[in-house]
């Protein structure tokens, strides 16, 4: 059986600021903001939540089938998911379109200013989850608004658990949306800035909201992660990484090992373990895409930061 992946394939320009943006913008002069960022180190790459999330999970030896919608532009990513022998069955072309774009700055401080294009994202909603066969697992990660309400109801009504991930979609949605997400959803997963703002737009504590779900799994970057689930909260720890080179695609790295614990039946702190060790990988490597470490590889990285082994004959 394959996993579902609704969301978005994009073309990311990512460019380094070699100075951190809290020296270059004056607070008290927010309202006027005219600033620009010298950015020498600039390079493109392929990205998208739902690529970069299929990445990962086929590195973990995961059967993902990615639907989405993309551009007249998009020979180039079609051949490398040809390339990366992953099922691009349900990716639509839109025609007079672009593939979405993304224009990320990152600071030495890791912090981001993107810009984004959503471009043939905006047609999401032309794919339907009936139209894939053999899926026991989705998620409904960021896309175009309308694709994500739809792929949401699709899921619920083909009895398919899927996990509701709006990542920088999130403000495109008002409370009773975000809740009419949550009674669809068997799982949802944020970061700690888009928990607070879903659950200030719901008028929900994380605790109200996780009694509806599975869990309600909420990232903290280098500090971990704290998953909910019935009546706790299980708090996994990050893991050292072998350095900081680039966030970009740490949160679908992470959501990768979430769906391979979830379609394995795994319990939340394994699964929570694998999904933090995934995100540690791909910090150490530029782009979304770039990480090439084998199930082997992955497993001993498992040992090393938890002392135990991660498959036991999965």
């Amino acid at each position: 059986m394959k996993t579902l992946i609704c969301g978005s394939l994009a073309y990311d320009t990512i460019m380094v600021f070699s100075d951190r943006f809290k020296n270059h913008i004056l607070p008290e002069k927010i309202h006027m903001l005219n600033v620009a960022f010298l950015v020498p180190d600039m390079r493109r790459e392929y990205g998208g939540c739902a690529g970069n999330i299929a990445y990962s999970l086929n590195l973990l030896g995961g059967r993902p089938l990615i639907m989405a919608t993309v551009g007249e532009d998009s020979l180039p990513y079609r051949q490398r998911l040809q390339y990366l022998g992953l099922d691009a069955t349900h990716v639509r072309e839109i025609r007079d379109s672009f593939t979405a774009q993304a224009f990320i700055t990152t600071d030495l401080d890791d912090n981001q200013i993107t810009a984004f294009h959503p471009g043939a994202m905006n047609f999401s909603h032309r794919n339907h989850v009936a139209d894939a066969r053999e899926v026991s697992l989705g998620i409904v990660a960021p896309d175009g608004r309308d694709g994500m309400l739809q792929h949401a109801r699709e899921f619920h009504a083909a009895g398919i658990p899927f996990i509701f991930d709006p990542g920088q979609g999130l403000p495109m949605f008002d409370g009773e949306e975000l809740l009419g997400f949550l009674k669809l959803a068997d799982y949802c997963t944020v970061n700690d800035y888009e928990a607070e703002l879903l659950s200030s737009r719901t008028g929900r504590t994380l605790d109200e909201l996780a009694a509806s779900l599975q869990a309600l799994i909420v990232t903290r970057g280098g500090e971990g992660s704290d998953i909910y689930s019935a009546g706790r909260c299980i708090r996994i720890p990050g893991v050292k990484v072998d350095r900081l080179v680039d966030p970009t695609g740490c949160g679908d790295a992470y959501r990768a090992g979430l769906l391979y614990g979830i379609y394995h039946g795994w319990n939340w702190e394994r699964t929570g373990r694998l999904a933090s060790l995934m995100g540690a990988i791909k910090i150490a490597h530029r782009g979304g895409q770039n990480h090439k470490l084998a199930r082997d590889d992955i497993a001993v990285r498992y040992r090393e930061a938890f002392g135990e082994e991660l498959w036991q004959g999965d």
